[in-house]
């Protein structure tokens, strides 16, 4: 009895290679154990089950039994208005990705030529960053674009004598789009100008004072020296504001929640989605199904985009 215990037990030898020199596999997974048991049970889990009830006819219920195949995903494909949806994204990405892109390259250089209180003007422009979609969303639809007279954007522009604006109006002209585009932009900016800012430390000094020698300075040396040794970063900074906004819910959701159903011009993908899965008819089927779109026709743009930014650069 005892030499089979002993037999069963693990050798010294393996024991140590388990545990690593100096139990170094045991404390990796001390601490990396409940940060990947709650990656699996909140994000894989629920994406495999999604998939799963693409697949079934599943109304207020996620244990459906009526298998329908594929006929989810050609409703959700031929329904025109999840169709609109995504019109709204292209609409949205269009005024958001190089704006974001644009003004959080000219903050990272401004920002990284100063000579006085650069830590101050780092943090006052990353600060939003901190700053929850949600609480934005209601700040912006509440206090700055509430569309009544004494609202913070119709009080100043009262003082040029034009007349109050119903920024949140889902008619022409479309006035919420200024609203739901200046919420992000003053939410994500800081936080790509500091990947700007990463990319700005990494160009030697040296490169600039050659340039000047040759009469780029200016616009000449961020041309020819800074935006093209920031190529790595811009290609990062773009890809993540594509995913962003295909990713876009909490500015539409909580901005025009006001009129309840969104009319399919003022609805991206995520609030048609939301609507469909947890609306009244809590169409789980549905639902998976133009998640499950929806997240392999991101994967699919950002290999596009990978794709044609690395012959670009070669």
């Amino acid at each position: 009895m005892t030499s089979a215990l002993a037999q069963a037990r693990p050798s010294p030898g393996l024991r140590r290679r388990m545990l690593g020199r100096e139990n170094r596999n045991l404390w990796f997974w001390v601490f990396v154990g409940p940060f990947f048991l709650g990656l699996l049970l909140f994000i894989y889990v629920p994406i495999v089950w999604s998939a799963y009830l693409s697949f079934f006819s599943a109304y207020n219920t996620v244990t459906p039994t009526t298998r329908v195949g594929f006929g989810n995903y050609v409703d959700m494909l031929s329904d025109p208005n999840f169709r609109s949806s995504l019109g709204t994204f292209v609409v949205f990405a269009a005024f958001i990705v190089p704006t974001t892109f644009a003004l959080s390259l000219a903050t990272a250089v401004l920002v990284a030529r100063t000579r006085v209180a650069q830590p101050f003007f780092r943090s006052v422009f990353f600060l939003p960053t901190a700053c929850s979609y949600v609480v934005a969303a209601l700040i912006w639809k509440m206090s700055i674009f509430s569309g009544v007279r004494f609202g913070l954007a119709n009080t100043v522009i009262a003082w040029f004598g034009i007349e109050s604006v119903p920024w949140l109006s889902v008619t022409d002209p479309p006035w919420y789009w200024l609203v739901i585009v200046s919420a992000r932009l003053w939410l994500q900016v800081g936080f790509y100008m500091i990947l700007f800012l990463a990319g700005l430390q990494r160009i030697s000094p040296t490169l600039y004072e050659a340039g000047a020698i040759d009469g780029a300075t200016g616009w000449k040396a961020f041309r020819h020296i800074i935006f093209p040794l920031l190529r790595p970063t811009s290609t990062a900074v773009l890809l993540l504001l594509l995913i962003n906004a295909f990713q876009a819910f909490d500015e539409f959701f909580n901005i025009l929640s006001t009129f309840g159903t969104y009319p399919p011009y003022a609805r991206p993908p995520l609030v048609y989605l939301y609507y469909t899965a947890l609306g009244q008819g809590q169409d789980f089927g549905h639902g998976s199904a133009g998640a499950i779109i929806l997240t392999a026709l991101i994967a699919v743009i950002a290999l596009l985009f990978n794709r044609i930014v690395t012959r670009q650069g070669d």
